[in-house]
């Protein structure tokens, strides 16, 4: 009954399995933390999109027929600009026959270079009040603006109206600005236009302390005299005559490069200068018209017009910690601006890619549900001769009885070689213990140093005396027909290896449930379909059968990859075997009881696989089964398993930040939608499998919460593929819940 090769495992246990689980810890821990730094990064990326597109914080609010009362009558019977010079309001006038042309609610790529354009062909300077949001994403366009002598003032960051907002908003807005102008075009400036706001009598008790509080920090706001109300788009002529001044009065006059649509404007724009130049009318700045202010005064030299690259009195040099902020903003905006488009094409395709997996994937299992449940089907003759069971094991002491006796059960003639991977609890003795007590003699229970699963399972393969080897993992249970029902298809000459249906035992925990869920769906609904395909990527560890020559021929487990399971089933497909489903052969296995063993067993999962597909890589250029395998099955695992699965959770990023900031009723519907697809997909897989359906109650709530994990999960296993690492075969900790194959219940 008992071949033993070995008897110091439990000796050589804490050099081979404890120092090397302990480096393999220490490894992941950092890549852990890299994949939530990488899907954080990505999230404050969206925010940030969002930010500067006013999803994120913006404020529609605009506050009109408030009271005046607080505001000196001065102020409001002033001149567009307002100073706080020595602590004292006061108002500056623009001179006769002088025209301060400006600007609001730029850069826009469009109209703003066909201004600049205008400007520098009748040689005027314009004084350009932006929205730091758009000047960080047009930096270009601000540089432009700045070299050609033109000056710029603060428009706000995300054009918000001020009288609404905090003292700490305000500076916000102001700061955020400021370093938008630092990063894209190396200075700041000292003027100010509040959004929604015209002349100084529109002034009231709201927005005068914003104004007094940013004089304080010397800002001069600016207003204006005439408007030319471009934005309502009234026609050419209208603009022209509205922008026009009374007489021969001085004026800020106001004009929009952004906005909007603004063709009128730049088709008014031409005619507007040269009607005011025919008028005796000089252009200058809001600088230049302080300057000029400051001459007649005595306080300064005369002002003139400045037209020339040289830099504008309200504008400073950005220096040190602000010019590096500054461009440290324009380049993380760049990042966004990029990465969030891209990021929404490929989460379009990616969609539109799952959505028609789930059709094929039920298109396919119905037929393969209808092909192998006919009456008449069937593989070849009967295959009723003796086969062997190889149950690897390493402290299985809680499972291996219930394992043993179930395989008692069995209406297929078998025998049982169990081996014990070097165990530390006794498995062998009780598997030994298990035998006797059922009075079977057809086991054979082989010990060997600790090894891996692999090479337990090419020990077990060398020790057995039969042509099909069925392979089981030493924690899962059989029904008595699982055997019989799993040896079928070997009736035909073709087939070499054949996958079962596992099922999840203990699903009474919410965790159970959700992976329940996952098994019938995930698992089994896809290999109905690769089975049609001819491309079954994997043979569950849980449940398979294979040739003994065919395992033998291919170089038995590899020891290769972390997935054994993989790499043995697509090196079948690679020396032209065939590889089935037989969805009637059912075994009942005890899957993980806690969030970190689900995590350390689904790591070593997606992390084998993509080992194992880059194992048999060369099977894209191969001739055969292998060429088919690796030109259909290789590209629907990499798209389904790897690359569709990492962009999943930015799909529920997008979608919990459209619900929270673009429209909560249109993105909950369409994540409802996509629920309904997938519910529809996994009550269909329950049909076949006749699961009971109480269990799709759990659905939603795995989409919010097991899910997640999964794609951390994978995120994991890719970072840990880029940066190089290697994991053993990893023991979960069992219960031995999963007694007798009663799970349906």
């Amino acid at each position: 009954m008992t071949t033993p090769t070995s008897s110091r495992g439990r000796r050589r246990a804490p050099t081979r399995i404890e120092r090397a689980a302990g480096r393999a810890a220490a490894l992941q821990r950092p890549r852990v933390i890299l994949a939530l730094l990488l899907l954080l990064a990505l999230t404050c990326v969206m925010l940030l999109d969002g930010y500067l597109r006013a999803e994120v914080g913006g404020d529609q609010r605009v506050r009109s027929g408030a009271d005046s009362s607080e505001v000196p009558d001065a102020i409001l019977d002033g001149g567009p600009i307002l100073t706080f010079r020595g602590g004292r309001a006061t108002t500056v006038s623009v001179p006769a026959k002088t025209i301060a042309l400006t600007f609001d609610d730029g850069p826009n790529p469009t109209w703003t270079p066909q201004v600049l354009d205008i400007l520098r062909k009748y040689d005027v300077p314009g004084t350009f009040f932006l929205v730091g949001s758009m000047v960080s994403r047009y930096p270009g366009i601000v540089r432009t603006m700045v070299e050609q002598g033109n000056e710029v003032g603060v428009h706000t960051f995300t054009h918000v109206d001020l009288s609404y907002q905090s003292a700490s908003r305000v500076d916000r807005e102001m700061e955020q600005t400021q370093l938008a102008l630092a990063g894209a075009a190396g200075i700041t400036t000292t003027l100010f236009r509040a959004p929604y706001s015209s002349e100084t009598d529109a002034i009231d008790d709201y927005s005068w302390p914003v104004y007094q509080r940013l004089g304080k920090d010397g800002y001069t706001s600016v207003f204006v005299d005439t408007d030319s109300d471009d934005w309502k788009r009234p026609g050419v002529s209208d603009i022209v005559k509205w922008a026009t001044p009374k007489g021969t009065q001085g004026a800020s006059v106001l004009f929009h490069d952004a906005g909007g649509e603004r063709s009128q404007t730049i088709a008014a724009l031409p005619q507007y200068i040269e009607k005011m130049k025919a008028k005796g009318y000089t252009f200058t700045t809001i600088s230049g018209v302080m300057e000029r202010q400051r001459a007649a005064d005595g306080r300064g030299a005369g002002g003139g017009t400045p037209t020339g690259p040289r830099l504008q009195a309200a504008h400073h040099r950005a220096t040190g910690l602000t010019l590096y902020e500054g461009k440290a903003l324009i380049a993380a905006v760049a990042v966004a601006e990029w990465t969030v488009p891209a990021l929404s094409v490929g989460l379009a395709i990616v969609g539109a890619a799952v959505l028609g997996r789930f059709g094929m994937m039920l298109v396919l299992a119905r037929r393969h549900h209808r092909q192998r449940n006919r009456r008449r089907f069937g593989w070849g003759p009967a295959v009723t001769g003796p086969v062997s069971v190889i149950v690897p094991a390493y402290n299985e002491k809680e499972c291996i009885a219930n394992t043993l006796q179930s395989l008692a059960r069995s209406t297929h003639p078998i025998e049982i070689i169990v081996v014990d991977d070097g165990s530390t609890d006794g498995t062998s003795r009780i598997a030994r213990d298990a035998a006797e007590s059922l009075g079977m003699t057809n086991i054979r229970v082989v010990r060997q140093e600790n090894a891996g699963k692999p090479a337990a399972l090419n020990n077990g393969v060398r020790h057995a005396s039969y042509d099909i080897v069925v392979m089981m993992d030493g924690d899962t249970v059989f029904e008595p027909d699982t055997v019989r029902h799993l040896v079928q298809p070997f009736a035909d000459p073709s087939v070499g290896a054949v996958a079962g249906n596992a099922k999840v035992g203990n699903r009474t925990t919410v965790i159970g449930a959700w992976q329940h869920i996952e098994y019938v769906m995930g698992f089994n609904l896809d290999r109905r379909m690769y089975d049609l395909l001819r491309c079954m990527p994997t043979i569950p560890g849980a449940i398979g059968a294979f040739r003994r020559e065919a395992v033998l021929a291919v170089g038995g487990m590899s020891e290769d990859t972390l997935a054994e399971d993989t790499d043995i089933t697509i090196a079948m497909h690679r020396a032209g075997w065939r590889v089935v489903y037989q969805e009637h052969a059912r075994a009942w296995t005890e899957a993980p009881g806690s969030l970190g063993q689900l995590w350390s067993q689904r790591y070593r999962w997606s992390y084998g696989t993509m080992q194992a597909l880059w194992k048999h890589r060369k099977s894209l250029t191969d001739r055969g089964p292998s060429g088919r395998f690796g030109r259909v099955g290789m590209p629907l695992v990499v798209v389904f398993q790897v690359v569709t699965p990492l962009f999943a959770p930015l799909i529920d990023v997008f979608t919990a930040y459209s619900m929270i900031f673009v429209d909560f009723r249109a993105a909950l519907l369409a994540w409802l939608a996509v629920l309904g697809v997938q519910l529809l997909c996994a009550a269909y897989a329950f049909r076949l499998d006749r699961e009971k359906y109480r269990y799709l109650l759990m659905m939603p709530l795995q989409q919010l919460a097991y899910r997640q994990m999964m794609y951390l999960v994978l995120i994991h296993s890719c970072v840990t593929a880029l940066t190089g690492g290697r994991l053993r075969w990893q023991k979960l900790k069992r219960t031995g819940e999963v007694g007798t194959p009663a799970g349906a219940g």
